[in-house]
């Protein structure tokens, strides 16, 4: 690293000694988000929103294609609404925001800032739903919601934050069961091909489901710091707001049943993640297909040259652009190319185009990979043909890295010795088994503050990550299934 690189980046701290102020650094430096006035709430930036507008485009498309519509739902509830369901009340107790007055008149009926919409929308689903023709119901929401967090940090916990929360109801239960597992892989899909971060689906535990849940599903992450985080949650509510909120419908049969639900959503803790699994000490690195700029054209323009240069670098632009390219051109006079590069490696953009008069003469633009440093020539005549391929590469290279992260900090506990030796000194995920006793898993998170993130789906593949003898990790006794266990955000 020059000189002049290390002056730039000298106040982002490092990533191994200071992760936690490596993070707010990046998101600071970076222009994603800042902190305001409002105890746990941040402002989000245009570039870290235009980041969060492309999460939305890539999920929206997938959600519409799975037969959703969108919708939008009052940001308040009346207490009595909440309060129908006890355990649901329980659960988001501690994180509820009220409004007791309205003006200066104190509200006959407190209202909640919805921390999510299931009581305000089985109210609505309870008029709207009449018959099985009115069935199924699927609709989703963007919106946001607030819970009131002890402890915030930027994207990952806030106390208002984005997201989208679909709520759907059906017929029978085992087409709410489908409807959950297809909106897990729609998560697993975007998260892992558009973000370019694998994750492991899988059921939570009955202890860290959604509170009023019959089942929750979810996928998590992997972190560089070794701390898991929950990318994305999907919830069969069987009959349990249904009968609650008296949500029912006369049937072909001619009679009155209940409907069965599901609810399901992901956050702008989403672009935390970016950030936690891709960035290095330079800042971020974005993967193409939700990078706001996707290219990045920095002329060499020595005074002579600079009228051809510029003229050149515009002409690129514009072909670039109107060939669907996400770029941006940085013309300012009063930066040096150097400055440059290190300003746009900081926020992450995947290429870099160069071009100074030399260039020109042979016709050819130099590309620098932003995931791995890498340089490329290719023709000025064919560039629009060229970069598809190149943006193509960064986006599996970075998935293929993030993989290869995820399976080397992936490793099986046989006891509670072994697990405790992981879970401090190297942290990441791991693959142990477990009896199902909520004694054992609660054991492990009172000595270890790790938790069961999710029972994987695919238990083939989990037990080729645990050890051989399927005997619980922390009483011993024969167990059916493998569960990851990591600390978490």
């Amino acid at each position: 690293m020059s000189s002049a690189d290390k002056e730039f980046v000298k106040e982002i701290a490092r990533r191994d000694e200071d992760p936690s102020q490596w993070y707010v650094d990046v998101i600071r430096k970076a222009e994603l988000a800042d902190y305001t006035p409002v105890r746990g709430c941040m402002a989000i930036r245009p570039y870290g929103y235009a980041i969060w507008e492309l999460m939305q485009a890539g999920l929206d498309r997938r959600i519409k294609e799975t037969g959703h519509q969108n919708a939008y739902f009052p940001v308040f509830i009346p207490e009595s609404l909440l309060q129908k369901e006890a355990d649901h009340v329980e659960g988001f107790a501690p994180e509820v925001a009220w409004v007791t007055h309205g003006g200066n008149e104190e509200l006959t009926e407190r209202l909640v800032v919805r921390p999510t919409s299931e009581a305000i929308i089985c109210a609505m689903y309870a008029k709207w739903i009449q018959s099985y023709r009115d069935l199924p119901v699927l609709i989703n929401q963007w919106a946001n919601v607030v819970r009131w967090e002890k402890v915030t940090r930027p994207f990952l916990r806030t106390t208002e934050f984005l997201w989208q929360e679909g709520h759907t109801a059906h017929r029978t239960s085992e087409e709410a069961q489908e409807e959950v597992m297809r909106m897990l892989e729609v998560y697993r899909d975007f998260v892992e091909n558009d973000m370019a971060i694998p994750v492991v689906p899988g059921r939570k535990t009955e202890r860290e489901k959604f509170a009023g849940a019959h089942a929750t599903y979810s996928i998590e992450a992997l972190m560089q710091d070794g701390k898991a985080l929950q990318a994305g949650t999907s919830h069969n509510l069987a009959q349990h707001f249904a009968r609650v909120f008296d949500i029912t419908f006369l049937d072909e049969d001619g009679q009155l049943k209940y409907v069965y639900q599901t609810s399901w959503g992901v956050t702008t803790r989403l672009v935390g993640a970016l950030i936690l699994v891709h960035g290095d000490d330079r800042g971020l690195k974005l993967p193409p297909r939700i990078a706001p700029i996707q290219v990045v054209i920095v002329p060499i323009a020595p005074k002579k040259a600079r009228e051809t240069v510029l003229a050149k670098a515009s002409e690129l632009e514009a072909r670039l652009r109107n060939a669907g390219f996400r770029v941006h051109l940085d013309d300012r006079e009063e930066y040096s190319p150097g400055y440059k590069y290190n300003h746009w490696e900081l926020r992450g953009v995947p290429l870099r185009l160069e071009i100074g008069p030399r260039d020109i003469e042979n016709n050819q633009v130099v590309l620098v990979r932003r995931d791995n440093g890498e340089k490329l020539f290719a023709g000025i005549d064919g560039l629009e043909e060229a970069l598809p391929g190149v943006l193509d590469a960064i986006q599996r290279d970075m998935l293929a890295a993030a993989r290869k992260f995820l399976d080397e900090n992936s490793r099986p506990a046989a006891d509670m010795a072994e697990m405790e030796k992981i879970i401090t000194e190297k942290r990441g995920f791991v693959y142990a088994w477990w009896c199902g006793d909520e004694a054992c898993e609660l054991e492990v998170k009172e000595r270890m503050s790790a938790t069961i993130r999710n029972i994987p789906l695919d238990q083939q593949a989990a037990r080729q990550k645990a050890p051989a003898a399927a005997k619980c990790v922390h009483c011993g006794k024969p167990a059916a299934e493998v569960a990851v266990f990591a600390r978490a955000y």
